[in-house]
């Protein structure tokens, strides 16, 4: 079994998950599939990837009764999209997210960004000339305040925040009746975020980090930037210690005491990336020679 991290809600949050973000129709269940058969608990989703229904065939494959898993087995994570952050839209928007995945509640249910676009099923509302129609009425406090009666319904386990910085993690925490127990930004050996990280962990937060392995296919990957799976210093470890350079990125993050969530449609790989905790002693992350060590 993977390492978890314990949530300011005493619930236990699997340290490694798959990521199916930018897992394309088609594709994304049989990658599910494949986790959950070689011992994934943590599967992180949202309504923005436009793939849970395929996630949620799945899960109802392997959850259930007579089947290999029972749903308290399975962490499940999800997001609420930014075209959803009015008050009325939120219990909707979670419910479809529900009704996609086949659950009937959420393990973690996050705030996917912390503006709010204009409201409606467009995905990227935009002006004729490109640039996207925000919704200024909407403030991301309203949208919190609607996300913790999901908590009170019984809809959600936990709820969270994604891609919010520290001084807008302490606006939600000077409101909030039900506490952020995440923030979920990006996060790798080439960006460490130890700031951030150690700001949420000051507050209560844990950290998960999606696109943990470097991600080259992320939107805002700049022309030329270096392949983080190709640093020499990555192989190197990699050769050291008989493992696969994702491997020890991952391993990286689960030693910082971060949760991370690699994305994957090719079964060996995913079943690599969970195979992190064998016998063979590790180098420490915080070792003065490992290359991307922070002062935690």
């Amino acid at each position: 079994m993977t390492a978890t991290i314990t949530l300011s809600t005493g619930q236990q949050m699997p340290a490694v998950g798959l990521g199916t973000w930018k897992s394309a129709q088609g594709q994304v269940k049989q990658a599910v599939l494949a986790a959950l058969d070689c011992d994934y608990r943590h599967i992180d989703c949202a309504a923005a990837y436009s793939n849970e229904r395929e996630v949620g065939e799945a899960l109802s494959e392997r959850l259930g009764e007579a089947k290999p898993l029972r749903r308290e087995d399975i962490f499940v994570t999800s997001k609420l999209w930014n075209t959803k952050h009015h008050p009325d839209d939120v219990e909707d928007a979670c419910k479809k997210s529900l009704s996609d995945l086949r659950l009937s509640y959420l393990d973690l249910y996050l705030m996917h960004w912390p503006m709010a676009f204009e409201r409606g099923d467009e995905l990227m509302p935009r002006r004729p000339d490109g640039t996207v129609r925000y919704d200024n009425n909407t403030h991301y406090r309203d949208t919190w305040a609607a996300m913790e009666k999901l908590v009170d319904q019984g809809l959600v386990k936990a709820i969270g925040l994604s891609n919010f910085n520290a001084r807008q993690i302490d606006d939600i925490l000077s409101i909030a009746k039900h506490k952020p127990v995440v923030n979920q930004v990006e996060c790798h050996p080439y960006l460490v975020q130890t700031q951030l990280v150690s700001q949420c962990w000051g507050r209560g937060l844990a950290v998960t980090a999606y696109s943990p392995l470097g991600s080259p296919d992320r939107p805002w990957v700049t022309p030329g930037e270096a392949h983080l799976l190709d640093d020499p210093r990555v192989v190197g470890l990699a050769t050291c210690y008989n493992k696969t350079p994702a491997q020890v990125i991952i391993r990286w993050h689960i030693q910082r005491g971060v949760i991370c969530i690699p994305k994957s449609i090719t079964p060996s790989r995913i079943k690599q990336n969970i195979e992190i905790d064998g016998q063979k002693v590790w180098r420490d992350a915080k070792h003065p020679h490992f290359p991307f060590s922070d002062p935690y």
